[in-house]
């Protein structure tokens, strides 16, 4: 059967010049990290080796980034650590982020005194710069929390805009850049920004590794605690294979940023023009459909399809072999439906199935190709 991976915003194939890095780590680099004798030098020697490398591509110091489980882990340490003891007492962001974001907020006002503020968006999801500086006018301690690109819709912030307008307020500025690391360059230097959270296995690493960027003396305190590991922010032992493998995988993404990123480019392009073509009635939520204000990642697509048949649009293309997602990867088991869609899309287009199609350098235009007919006969059946 055809086998089509089209989710590579819920997860990426690891390379194959990862995986051997990692193996070698595995069996020949198996000393503690922590450990003062030889084999642990030689695992710590890697570890900091990748926290090098990492910073350099952020143009930070190698100090200020802090290996965590993942994006999940990271964001929970900046906004957890930010009101317990940084003393925010307001925090900003939108009704279209991240759970990771969202459930954390909502968590940390039933245990603190804060105030939590929603910026306003517009008709296709994209932020109010005019109602964020606004917002921003409140006199309390803010910390303000907005992704660089929507992991749903693929909606890009301008992140240095909201940086700039964070300092000229003297607030926090956090952003979930899961979706962006290791596909956008981001040089934190020029961009006024505080704490950021990536995950590795969002530009072809392993799962269960990311990092945290903290801003030299942000003051920020351990979320996890049991150890002196990295410096003191996070404890644990290092897992060392991973983190070797998320610096791989970076410096691979980062050398061959330019050629890959104009091939998935030209595949999100083609895609949407022979898709129109194919489906003159279909729409493309927010701004995804949209080469220059959304990712060239991917694309979500709401399909004229009558309702009752939606529901069972996922299984279909799946028992076809494409891998797709409705929504996010962490939405596709639920019935409730997508917190974003349900802030960007009326009711009418509500009851009409939305597909999340995400490309990789390892997908072809040959496999686009089989997408397009099977959503073309899948509607018109």
């Amino acid at each position: 059967m055809t086998a089509i991976y089209f989710d590579n915003a819920a997860t990426t194939q690891i390379r194959d010049e990862v995986i051997t890095e990692m193996t070698s780590v595995m069996k020949n680099n198996y000393g503690n990290a922590s450990s003062s004798h030889s084999f642990g030098r030689s695992s710590k020697s890697l570890v900091e080796q990748a926290r090098k490398e990492i910073a350099s591509f952020l143009n930070v110091s190698a100090a200020e980034i802090v290996f965590t489980s993942g994006g999940t882990e990271a964001d929970n340490l900046v906004l957890r650590s930010a009101i317990r003891d940084l003393g925010v007492k307001h925090i900003i962001t939108s009704k279209i982020e991240h759970h990771a974001i969202l459930h954390t907020i909502e968590q940390l006002e039933g245990e603190y005194d804060i105030s939590v503020s929603y910026v306003n968006l517009d008709a296709k999801g994209l932020v109010d710069y005019a109602h964020l500086e606004i917002l921003l006018q409140n006199s309390e301690s803010t910390l303000v929390s907005l992704m660089h690109i929507n992991n749903e819709v693929g909606n890009l912030l301008d992140i240095k805009r909201v940086g700039d307008l964070c300092k000229d307020n003297k607030a926090l500025f956090h952003s979930d850049t899961v979706q962006s690391v290791g596909h956008y360059n981001l040089d934190l230097q020029d961009i006024s920004i505080d704490f950021l959270a990536a995950s590795a296995h969002k530009f072809h690493g392993p799962k269960g590794v990311g990092f945290a960027f903290l801003r030299k003396n942000s003051g920020l305190k351990p979320l996890i605690f049991g150890g002196e590991q990295e410096r003191g922010y996070r404890a644990g032992t290092e897992s060392v294979h991973n983190i070797v493998g998320l610096g791989h995988a970076l410096k691979l993404s980062y050398h061959n940023l330019e050629t890959e990123s104009a091939y998935v480019q030209d595949l999100k392009r083609y895609f949407v023009e022979n898709l129109k073509k194919a489906i003159p009635e279909v729409s493309f939520n927010a701004c995804s459909g949209d080469i220059i204000n959304s990712t060239y990642t991917l694309v979500s697509v709401c399909l004229p399809v009558a309702p009752e048949k939606s529901a069972m649009l996922l299984f279909q293309l799946d028992l076809k072999g494409i891998a797709c997602s409705k929504g996010s990867a962490c939405q596709s088991g639920s019935t409730g439906g997508s917190h974003v869609l349900a802030q960007i899309l009326n009711e009418d287009d509500l009851q009409k199935p939305s597909v999340r199609f995400s490309f990789s350098i390892y997908n072809t235009k040959k496999e686009l190709d089989y997408l397009v007919d099977v959503l073309k006969e899948l509607v018109n059946a």
